[in-house]
């Protein structure tokens, strides 16, 4: 299982990339392996602000639907529109081509306050 350095993560397994100030969000190598193979990605945020916490979408898989939480307060400004005609994406790549939204951060403080990959790893072993 993959666990990047460079990454912040939450306790509900999503990932964060800050560069600037325009945050990239995806769901974890250990979240894709719980769900299985994903056949939806659900997430018609653009333009909207959220709080940290708050649901931007959902994820369907063969035999479950998961939502989406968004890491920290901000507002998204671009879904990753590959997924849609391949939301297998998440499963084969989930840290590159697999990524889900991205957005500006509100509070970058928010996010050096998410877990370590040291951190996630603990959570998840």
């Amino acid at each position: 299982m993959n666990f990047p350095s460079n990454l912040r993560y939450t306790k509900d397994h999503e990932w964060i990339k800050v560069e600037g100030n325009i945050a990239t969000i995806g769901i974890t190598d250990f979240a894709q392996g719980e769900l299985g193979d994903i056949v939806y990605v659900d997430i018609n945020s653009v333009g909207k602000s959220f709080a940290s916490g708050d649901i931007f979408g959902s994820v369907e898989a063969v035999k479950t639907v998961s939502d989406l939480f968004l890491p920290v307060a901000g507002t998204i400004t671009e879904v990753n529109a590959a997924l849609e005609k391949a939301p297998e994406l998440v499963n084969n790549d989930p840290y590159n081509a697999g990524w889900m939204v991205k957005m500006t951060v509100d509070n970058p403080a928010e996010v050096d306050a998410l877990l370590s990959a040291d951190d996630y790893k603990a959570l998840v072993h």
